[in-house]
């Protein structure tokens, strides 16, 4: 598709949570995902570029 920047999440049913988690843990997990975001979001890209919550960004 040509997707400039991908944020990974837990998986396709819960891409903004993860049921496992407890409530505070799955906060927690969102708050890294809000921030990863809006990283990616203002990170200059040259091509497909993959935003992990848990680490840096690496082209895809």
């Amino acid at each position: 598709m040509g997707a400039p920047r991908i944020v990974r999440t837990r998986g396709i049913p819960f891409p903004t949570g993860d049921p496992s988690l407890d409530s505070e843990e799955e906060r927690e997990w969102r708050r890294q995902l809000i921030d990863k975001a809006l990283e990616a979001l203002s990170t200059s890209v040259s091509g497909p570029t993959v935003f992990d919550p848990a680490g840096e960004a690496q082209p895809a």
